[in-house]
């Protein structure tokens, strides 16, 4: 079905696509208030594209989906960044990772020969360190840092309690945090 802007007003489509549209975010996005908020989003695009277009949008479908598809990976992105733990000296100071995050997440920094060989060497020691953990420490840290999964989940799909979860994750953090200040220290403060 090839359909453009043109031929259906906004309010059709949206009754049209929201179903499946709904049900491609919620399969990506557990939560589903921020499920909720990104098909929202994806609609307001819709009326501020077509409120705004001089072209008409060829293939609604495919551009719907496309802009769906483009915010759950926006939202993934974001929510690492939110959720990456700060990094602290030896004098207790917090140094938050939002350097780190600029480098690992950010799309809007140009790439340049420097940006992706500094990307690439964060990600690296950030592997490195990873792998020197014992296997329970690595697992809960992977599995909330970067896969978004509650402790709360996690303790009740493995049977573990919750405290020995944290304490695995506070162990892991503190090792990354040594492993990595520093990387941190000879790009970021010299």
């Amino acid at each position: 079905m090839n359909k453009t802007i043109e031929h259906l007003d906004t309010g059709k489509l949206i009754a049209e696509y929201q179903p499946r549209l709904k049900g491609f975010i919620r399969k990506r996005i557990t939560n589903s208030e921020d499920a909720d908020d990104i098909l929202q989003d994806v609609f307001y695009q819709l009326v501020k594209t077509v409120n705004e277009a001089l072209n008409p949008i060829e293939q609604v479908e495919a551009w719907l989906f496309r802009v769906a598809r483009n915010m759950i990976i926006n939202h993934g992105i974001k929510k690492r960044e939110e959720e990456m733990p700060a990094f602290s000296d030896d004098n207790g100071d917090n140094v938050i990772l939002e350097d780190f995050s600029e480098v690992l997440f950010n799309n809007e920094i140009s790439p340049s020969p420097e940006t992706e060989y500094l990307r690439s060497l964060v990600w690296i020691e950030l592997e490195n360190a990873l792998a020197e953990l014992p296997p329970v420490q690595r697992e809960i840290y992977e599995l909330t840092e970067f896969d978004g999964i509650s402790v709360k989940e996690i303790a009740q799909t493995t049977g573990v309690a919750v405290n020995t979860l944290l304490s695995r994750k506070h162990y892991a953090v503190l090792h990354l945090r040594k492993r990595m200040m520093q990387l941190y220290e000879d790009f970021f403060i010299a």
